[in-house]
């Protein structure tokens, strides 16, 4: 018997989804339980409506990402640290301080959860942190990290040789 799946159901599929199973599997559990519907031809067309407004909505919203990786790639966010002499800065930037920056800076919201940085930054200038947006789109941005005093990676490493 197909049905069409209301909730997730462990071992059989996800919501919005047409599945095969047993007839007493879905009399007896799945349609009493309210995890599925019987795929008639009304159900049917009813779950190709909400597949094409589906489609319709993650189209949508992969454009909006693109736009947003764009503006983040356009130039690095800049992040301001305490540093000692040697260019070296006291702790490490997070990605609650990255998400911070992109909100002020570019006027995105992103969850600092979604933000990894790729190596741990402990010292001036020029890094990558990678953002998830979901449905496997990952993008690469750099952000800059620059003294309290406006100083950078090439400022330290001047005063060094002078």
């Amino acid at each position: 018997m197909k049905v069409i799946l209301i909730k997730d159901v462990d071992n059989l599929g996800a919501p919005n989804e047409l599945v095969e199973v047993k007839s007493g599997y879905a009399r007896n559990y799945l349609i009493p339980m309210k995890l599925a519907v019987e795929a008639n031809p009304s159900n049917l067309k009813q779950l190709e409506e909400k597949q094409k407004v589906k489609a319709k909505k993650e189209a949508s919203m992969l454009a909006e990402m693109n736009k947003v990786v764009e503006v983040l790639k356009a130039a690095p966010v800049k992040l301001t640290a305490k540093t000692g002499t040697s260019g070296k800065i006291f702790g490490s930037v997070t990605s609650l301080q990255i998400a911070r920056a992109i909100r002020e800076q570019k006027g995105y919201d992103i969850d600092r959860k979604r933000i990894s940085i790729v190596d741990e930054v402990k010292e001036l200038g020029v890094h990558k942190a990678t953002i998830d947006f979901g449905n496997n789109n990952i993008t690469e941005i750099d952000f800059e990290v620059v003294g309290e005093n406006g100083e950078t990676a090439a400022a330290p490493a001047a005063e060094a040789e002078a």
